[in-house]
């Protein structure tokens, strides 16, 4: 299997999981059976990354390097995280406002433990730094002067690197720490169906979004970089039902405009600018 087809395979797997995390979501069940239907659905991805990576030999270590900090902690964070919530509401008191909040407080200051324990690697994943990508990430290179996991020893060595599993932890308690906050508000989160919350309809031009949209990809904001241009503008007028036409053709019409070719872009930074100085008056 080539690299093309490796992450093509990846990139249908992941989005196959969050389709379906998505279906559940909507589902009319109640919270732990959610979240039990997800954590299932997110085990099996993982056991078949497991698999394509046994038909794949990493071509370079940037490469190796790729799969272990960006790709596979992307699927075990979603494991890690789905399955702290359904620990917390399976042990959730039923009891009154104040209690509950308390409760959610307790278990976010829970949190602190680990950025506490972690924080030189959590800077480290923070900063993007790279210089030690090597050693993190890549597998049979555990150089045991650095701090690593106690449960090291049983990790599947061919599956594993020293590092891969605290990116998938540092990115789950980000997610748990948003989640967490809705709780201490006493919002729904992730209680609340999807399928409850109205489309929202998009009013500015569309020369305006095709604008920001093609910002966004160049940004690699989707998918870790991995979506194609295509696919994001196909879900741009899917979630809002609009349709863009001949994008590439508005993008050569963007780059004959004689000053400010970006001017949506600059609107946008001019509003938030202000909007943030207001706050301070």
């Amino acid at each position: 299997m080539n690299r093309q087809v490796f992450r093509k395979r990846i990139d249908q797997l992941w989005k196959n999981l969050t389709m379906s995390i998505d279906q559940i979501n909507r589902s009319d069940l109640d919270i732990i059976s959610r979240v039990e239907k997800i954590l299932m659905e997110t085990d099996e991805a993982i056991t078949s990354l497991k698999a394509l990576l046994r038909q794949y030999k990493f071509q370079d270590w940037s490469d190796e390097i790729q799969f272990f900090k960006i790709t596979k902690p992307q699927f075990v964070a979603l494991y890690i995280y789905y399955s702290k919530v359904l620990s917390i509401e399976a042990s959730k008191p039923y009891a009154n406002e104040a209690t509950l909040k308390s409760y959610f407080e307790n278990e976010r200051s829970g949190l602190l433990y680990f950025y506490n324990e972690q924080r030189e690697f959590i800077s480290y994943y923070r900063r993007k730094a790279t210089f030690l990508d090597k050693k993190y990430f890549v597998r049979f290179k555990f150089d045991f002067k650095l701090k690593l996991s106690p449960e090291l020893y049983s990790y599947d060595q061919e599956f594993c690197t020293s590092h891969d599993h605290l990116v998938a932890q540092i990115i789950a308690n980000d997610l748990l720490d948003e989640y967490l906050v809705h709780r201490i508000d006493l919002k729904d989160s992730i209680e609340k169906p999807i399928s409850a919350v109205g489309k929202l309809e998009w009013t500015a031009p569309k020369v305006a979004l095709i604008e920001l949209l093609f910002a966004l990809h160049q940004t690699k904001c989707f998918d870790g970089g991995q979506a194609d241009l295509a696919e994001v503008f196909r879900w741009a007028e899917n979630s809002m039902n609009i349709n863009l036409g001949n994008y590439h053709k508005t993008l050569s019409e963007i780059r004959l405009r004689k000053s400010d070719q970006t001017k949506f872009l600059s609107l946008l930074q001019k509003n938030l600018s202000q909007f943030l100085d207001d706050l301070d008056i």
